[in-house]
């Protein structure tokens, strides 16, 4: 295959909807024939997660990760996970929010200092403006995500990761047929 320069879009999203793990205090009404299922108003917070997922404009592919928490070094297995999907990109350009945790440092806090360096030189960064996050696609990914498969009480990690994964491996946008 040959050498080729790629675009990716990249974002995390902790807390919000989308990442509250919640639970039911009381145990919902099991559904009957001709009747909604009922769910009791209250609810037992469980923690939250981080989702950090890249999607690739061009072609629609994508990578998601569900994490306990959001610092460097989630961003920084995630950025490697993803330098590996694409082994033949000559420079893999990230449109991303300017957070404190996306830069290079992640890599040179986290990786060895060869693996650090090897991934500095592969990727190129471009922040979307302050407050304009919403510009990124991967925001619509995240919002589609949120009404397909997240728009449930979601009582662990586990449960989370398994619905991501499962409408990412479709490989088509979450809200589209």
């Amino acid at each position: 295959m040959k050498n080729f320069l790629l675009f990716v879009m990249m974002n995390d999203r902790t807390g919000g909807p989308a990442c509250f793990l919640i639970g039911n205090y009381i145990d919902p009404i099991a559904m009957q024939t001709g009747k909604v299922r009922k769910e009791h108003y209250a609810y037992e917070k469980k923690g939250s997660c981080c989702l950090l997922a890249s999607i690739e404009p061009l072609t629609g592919n994508r990578l998601a990760q569900v994490h306990t928490q959001r610092t460097k070094k989630e961003y920084a297995l995630f950025m490697s996970e993803l330098a590996k999907k694409y082994p033949n990109a000559t420079k893999i350009r990230v449109i991303q929010d300017n957070l404190n945790t996306h830069n290079t440092s992640s890599f040179y806090e986290n990786l060895t200092a060869e693996e650090a360096f090897e991934l500095s030189q592969k990727f190129e960064f471009y922040y979307t403006p302050k407050s304009a996050s919403w510009l990124n696609i991967i925001e619509i990914e995240f919002s589609a995500l949120s009404k397909q498969c997240l728009n449930c009480r979601i009582s662990t990690q586990e449960i989370l990761e398994k619905n991501v994964l499962t409408v990412v491996k479709r490989g088509r946008p979450c809200g589209t047929k």
